[in-house]
């Protein structure tokens, strides 16, 4: 009686671990299916990932777990294998991603503009420039406060390039190079009554303006391309390819771009898809 006892506890003993394995081993799959996402700032703090996420999410079973840093940042994440997919604002780096042997594939994603953002009593005047060089080339001569990101991120670099063009080489006090995100770095300039050079979607959705006010837009200079890369398998063959394909497919689909179109924050599109844009 004893050993028949034994031996059906054991017998439920084996089932019970089992099951109990069974149910570690679906844990585990789930939990597998997650990829990681080195992104923009923008992206993030925009909101933009909070509404096209959970969509993805719940037509694949995947998980996307955004690292949302600086452009450059997310390119050292991606260089070092810490990333499955990448999605991010600088068209140049991007396509040198590729060129070195890190990613296999860059697509258009979607795109927005640049603005830039300063005290209400404009002290340099860039309200009646005609061009962005003519605008930075006002603020350096006013020497008037500008807050720079600094921080090497697409937006930092889209800066350079711009004060490259406006023959400009900022510096001294008045320029302030905070190595900082977007939402910190406008937080900065609404404190010092500085100008400050943001992405639209950011400066949509910041509501600490204070006394800042958009001041210039519309320069075909300051147009802002968003791309995502599929990273090299041969250079990092550990990561999740199979499931950063879908993901990118995704943004590029039908679904992707309508999902990204729908997207808006006080009753403005921020992104706008051009995926398919001959």
């Amino acid at each position: 009686m004893q050993r028949n006892a034994r031996r059906k506890h054991h017998g439920l003993t084996l089932v019970a671990l089992g099951l109990m394995g069974l149910s570690l081993n679906a844990s585990a799959q789930d939990d597998d299916r997650h990829i990681t996402l080195a992104s923009t700032t923008s992206t993030q703090n925009s909101g933009l990932f909070d509404a096209i996420i959970p969509q993805f999410s719940e037509a694949s079973d995947i998980e996307v777990r955004v690292v949302a840093v600086g452009t450059g940042q997310a390119f050292e994440i991606a260089r070092r294998g810490d990333a499955d997919s990448l999605l991010v604002h600088d068209t140049a780096g991007e396509e040198r991603f590729v060129a070195e042997g890190y990613g296999t594939e860059r697509a258009d994603v979607m795109y927005n503009d640049f603005v830039i953002v300063g005290p209400s009593d404009d002290p340099a005047g860039i309200a009646d420039a005609e061009t962005i060089e003519e605008a930075l080339s006002d603020i350096a001569e006013a020497e008037a406060p500008f807050a720079s990101r600094g921080d090497d991120s697409g937006t930092h670099r889209a800066e350079q390039r711009l004060w490259d063009a406006a023959d400009v080489a900022p510096g001294g006090e008045w320029y302030r190079e905070l190595g900082s995100g977007m939402g910190p770095t406008l937080n900065t300039a609404a404190g010092m009554d500085a100008y400050a050079m943001s992405d639209r979607a950011t400066w949509v959705a910041f509501d600490n303006r204070q006394n800042l006010e958009l001041l210039f837009a519309g320069d075909e200079a300051l147009f802002n391309q968003y791309g995502s890369l599929l990273i090299s398998a041969e250079r990092h063959p550990h990561l999740k390819h199979d499931l950063a394909e879908q993901w990118h497919d995704w943004l590029l689909s039908e679904a992707g771009q309508a999902a990204i179109a729908d997207f808006e924050v006080k009753g403005q599109q921020l992104f706008f898809p051009n995926a398919h844009a001959d």
